[in-house]
């Protein structure tokens, strides 16, 4: 299926190639609907025990750095993140999903610092509410060309006070894991462009808004981690 279903899905505009098909089901198509439940103490292990590579399927990087903040905290029987839509004051990727994040700054100590100035300056997030428990894996985004470092952090509790940046924010969104690993929200696209090879697009269609792009690649290596044994 191209698109979202009926119900689910945002206003992204979502600059799908001709040539686009229809994916594969979900890494986690193994594990039966009524399994799929996140152990926040297994996915920390699981960060703990890996290092971060560097996905070299991007294109060349430009030197520019960036950090991004995946913040999880336990909600009932279930875990859930933090995700922001991005102002249409903004002057590209209006309306997108994304993860708190921006540019290194010569003033940050290192790329962790980066992702919680970041994430304060954008939804009023403080920081020493998060405990960083781990890295995924780096890549180079293709508007850029900027290395981008996503870190993720761990909360007691849903975040309280937070307020988004009108500059930069549109809303803040609330996400369950296990609304992440329904069927229904899974999507897959296989978009290929002149000479270059094939690559698999990732999206999370939920009520009012499509995840996809670098924040659906990062969602998808996380709950591969989080759904392996």
């Amino acid at each position: 299926m191209i698109g979202p279903p009926p119900g689910r899905g945002g206003r992204q505009i979502i600059p799908r190639p001709p040539g686009a098909v229809p994916g594969g089901p979900p890494p986690w198509s193994h594990v039966a609907p009524e399994d799929r439940r996140i152990d926040l103490d297994h996915l920390v292990a699981r960060l703990a025990g890996r290092r971060a590579r560097v996905n070299g399927s991007g294109p060349a990087p430009t030197g520019r750095t960036s950090a991004v903040l995946i913040a999880l905290w336990p909600d009932g029987d279930d875990t859930s993140v933090l995700l922001t839509r991005r102002s249409p004051a903004m002057r590209s990727h209006t309306h997108e999903v994304s993860f708190p994040g921006g540019r290194h700054d010569d003033g940050d100590v290192d790329h962790v610092t980066t992702a919680l100035r970041e994430a304060h300056e954008e939804v009023n997030l403080d920081p020493t509410q998060v405990t960083i428990v781990g890295e995924l894996d780096r890549f180079v985004t293709g508007g850029s060309g900027s290395l981008i470092h996503p870190y993720v952090g761990i909360l007691d509790r849903r975040p309280m006070a937070l307020v988004p940046n009108p500059d930069e924010v549109e809303a803040i969104l609330y996400v369950t894991l296990g609304e992440l690993l329904l069927d229904e929200v899974w999507r897959e696209e296989r978009w290929s462009r002149g000479d270059l090879p094939e690559h698999r697009v990732t999206f999370f269609e939920l009520v009012g808004d499509t995840v996809w792009g670098a924040t659906g690649k990062l969602l998808r290596q996380l709950l591969t981690i989080a759904t392996d044994p």
